[in-house]
């Protein structure tokens, strides 16, 4: 809405600390990869539900830190500006948009929970089975290779300082 509210007014948007992390996340969410190898639905859902599991994890990383407080709310407002903005493009009406927006805040939220819980244990299969595959149950392989790509993701993370996370390169 800001960005739509800039162009309309002629004006540039602030640029936020997010952006640059949030465009990582995004990037690193439409990896071939994780469709092609990992079996992550290549439609509408798949590419939320891959976004969405790459921001928890870099949100769940950025929870480690104090420093990295205002950062977290920053991505996680950057993440709900670009949902907001892409159901306005799908024809989404007003009263629409807040339901639905009311749902993917949801749907973050309870995979920031799950993952939390679940990271490390013999539950994070079942966790992404749940909130990256929408329940239906992948190949073998394929499962075997989200795991293997995120619990890389997440060693990443922890081995980067702040600063280049904040600069999205992990």
């Amino acid at each position: 809405m800001k960005a739509f509210l800039a162009r309309f007014l002629g004006t540039a948007p602030a640029a936020l600390p997010a952006d640059g992390l949030y465009a990582a996340v995004v990037a690193e969410g439409r990896q071939p990869h994780w469709y092609a190898q990992g079996g992550v639905a290549d439609s509408v859902t798949g590419r939320f539900n891959m976004i969405a599991t790459v921001l928890s994890f870099v949100l769940l990383r950025l929870e480690r830190e104090s420093a990295a407080m205002q950062l977290g709310v920053q991505l996680t407002e950057r993440f709900i500006d670009d949902m907001e903005g892409q159901l306005r493009q799908d024809g989404v009406g007003d009263t629409g948009v807040a339901a639905k927006m009311g749902k993917l805040v949801s749907l973050l939220g309870g995979r920031l929970g799950a993952f939390r819980d679940s990271f490390g244990t013999t539950e994070f299969e079942g966790a992404l089975v749940r909130n990256l595959y929408g329940g239906a149950h992948p190949a073998r392989p394929a499962l075997a290779h989200s795991v293997a790509k995120l619990e890389a993701l997440a060693t990443r993370l922890a081995a980067a300082p702040l600063e280049a996370i904040e600069a999205g390169r992990w």
